[in-house]
C-alpha cells in the first residue's frame, strides 16, 4: 500500500527528505529461488522516481559496520513516512497495542513473509524476540536441555566461544572443535569430529563476523535424537538454506533484516515447553515466585504464637509489602538493631503506622526472605533474654535504691 505524503511540519522525524521520497510505488515483485521451488514475494518499498535500488542519496554515507549495519534507504524512507500515522490508523506503530488488530496485521504479515522467503515448514515456530542474539546464548541451553545434559559446541570464532561459555552455566557443554590455535581461519572437516553420542544438540555460529569464517555446509549431530542449533546472526537471509536441517536457528536482526535489539528464532515446535525450572517465564512465573516468598514469611509470622502479628486479613495480604508488629513494641528497636547486624536493613514500618515492614519486590530473592524468617525464629529467645536481663537489672537497681534509702534513713535516725 502506498504511504501518505508527510505534510505536517512536525512529521520529518528521521531526516529531512525530498517530498518525492515519501511516495511509494504500489508493488514491485522480486523472484527468489530456494533449494526447492522458486516463488515470488511482493515488496511495496520501491521509491517512485528512483532508477533502481542501487542509487544512493548524496547526504548518506556508505556504512560498512559489522553491526548495527546499514539499512536499505527505501526501507528507512518508508518507515519515516509511516512513523507518524501508520496507514491511516491515526497513530504511530510505537503507540499501538500489541494486541490490537493494526499491530497484529503487521506481525502476522512479517511472519508470513519470512515463512515464504525461507520455506519454513508449519512444524516450526517463528519467534520475534527482544534482547538480540546474545540472549539466546543462555536461552538455548535453558530451553533445550537440563543441567546434567551433554551438548556439543563447534567454536570457529569469538561468538561461538561466548555461546559455549554461557552454556556452561546451565548444562554440560563440550567443545568438539576449536579453531583458536589457528587464529580462527577455517572450519573443521566434519568427518573427524568426535561428537558426543548423547548430546542434546550441536551448536555452531554459521558466520563469524570478527574473523570472517563462514560454514558453507553443515554437520549432522552425533546423537540421532539431537538437533543442530545455529547462530545465523550475520548471514541470515543472505542466501538460501534448508531450514529442516536445524532444530533451532537464531539471528540478531541488525545485520540483514532489521535494527539492533531484535532477534528472530525459528524452532521446531516439539522443542518448546521443556524449559529448566530456573528459566524466566513471564509474569506467571514471577507471580509464582512472589507467592512462594510471601507465603514463607507470612507462615513464619502466623506460627510465631503471637510474638509477631500481621494486622491484614489473609485474603488481601500483599505479595509485595508485609507489615507486622512485635508482641512487645518496646523490642522493636532491638529487633531492627539485631537485624542490621545480620545485614538486613530497612525493616522499620512507615512512620504513620509504626511496627515493621518487609518489602519483598521481584528482585528480592527467596534466600533473602528465608534469612529474615530464620532471624524471626531466633529473635524471640534473644528478646526474652534481653527483656529478662532488663527486668533483673531494674530489680537490682530498685534493691540498691531501697538499700541506699534505708542507709540514709538509718543515719538520719541516729542523728
Amino acid at each position: 500500500m502506498a504511504a501518505t505524503p508527510l505534510t505536517n511540519p512536525h512529521t520529518p522525524l528521521l531526516q529531512k527528505t525530498h517530498q518525492s521520497h515519501a511516495f511509494l510505488k504500489p508493488k514491485t515483485t522480486f523472484h527468489y529461488g530456494t533449494s526447492s521451488k522458486p516463488f515470488s514475494i511482493s515488496c511495496s518499498s520501491t521509491i517512485q522516481g528512483r532508477p533502481s535500488l542501487r542509487s544512493h542519496s548524496q547526504d548518506r554515507i556508505f556504512n560498512f559496520a559489522a553491526g548495527p549495519a546499514t539499512l536499505p534507504e527505501n526501507v528507512l524512507l518508508k518507515a519515516q513516512a509511516e512513523l507518524y500515522n501508520w496507514r491511516g490508523s491515526g497513530m504511530s506503530v510505537m503507540e499501538m497495542s500489541h494486541r490490537g488488530k493494526d499491530f497484529r496485521s503487521i506481525i502476522e504479515k512479517a511472519e508470513a513473509d519470512l515463512r515464504a522467503l525461507l520455506n519454513i515448514p508449519e512444524d516450526y515456530a517463528v519467534l520475534f524476540l527482544q534482547g538480540g542474539a546474545t540472549t539466546q546464548f543462555a536461552s538455548v541451553p535453558l530451553n533445550l536441555c537440563q543441567p546434567d545434559d551433554a551438548v556439543d559446541y563447534l567454536v570457529t570464532g569469538s561468538w561461538g566461544d561466548k555461546a559455549f561459555k554461557e552454556a556452561k552455566k546451565y548444562c554440560k557443554p563440550k567443545v568438539v572443535w576449536n579453531g583458536k590455535s589457528e587464529n580462527y581461519v577455517r572450519v573443521p572437516s566434519f568427518d573427524g569430529l568426535e561428537l558426543s553420542p548423547n548430546a542434546k544438540y550441536l551448536h555452531l555460529c554459521a558466520n563469524e563476523t570478527i574473523y570472517g569464517v563462514e560454514f558453507k555446509n553443515y554437520p549432522v549431530p552425533g546423537n540421532p535424537n539431537g538437533v543442530l542449533v545455529a547462530d545465523m546472526s550475520s548471514n541470515f537471509c543472505s542466501k538460501p538454506f534448508d531450514v529442516t536441517k536445524f532444530g533451532l536457528i537464531y539471528a540478531g536482526a541488525q545485520k540483514n533484516v532489521g535494527p539492533s535489539g531484535v532477534c528472530i528464532v525459528i524452532v521446531r515446535k516439539y522443542l518448546i515447553g521443556n524449559a529448566q525450572e530456573i528459566t524466566p517465564g513471564g509474569l506467571k512465573e514471577v507471580e509464582k515466585k512472589n507467592e512462594r516468598k510471601a507465603g514463607v514469611l507470612y507462615n513464619a509470622i502466623d506460627e510465631s504464637k503471637g510474638f509477631y502479628r500481621c494486622p491484614v486479613e489473609k485474603s488481601v495480604r500483599s505479595l509485595m509489602n508485609v507489615p507486622f508488629t512485635l508482641e512487645k513494641s518496646e523490642l522493636e528497636g532491638e529487633f531492627l538493631k539485631e537485624a542490621e547486624k545480620e545485614k538486613m536493613v530497612q525493616l522499620k514500618g512507615h512512620r504513620s503506622v509504626g511496627g515493621m515492614r518487609a518489602s519483598i519486590y521481584n528482585a528480592m530473592s527467596l534466600a533473602g526472605v528465608e534469612k529474615l524468617v530464620s532471624f524471626h525464629e531466633g529473635f524471640p529467645g534473644k528478646a526474652y533474654l534481653i527483656h529478662d536481663s532488663l527486668y533483673i537489672t531494674a530489680i537490682v537497681l530498685l534493691c540498691l535504691c531501697t538499700h541506699f534509702m534505708f542507709l540514709l534513713w538509718f543515719d538520719f535516725g541516729r542523728t
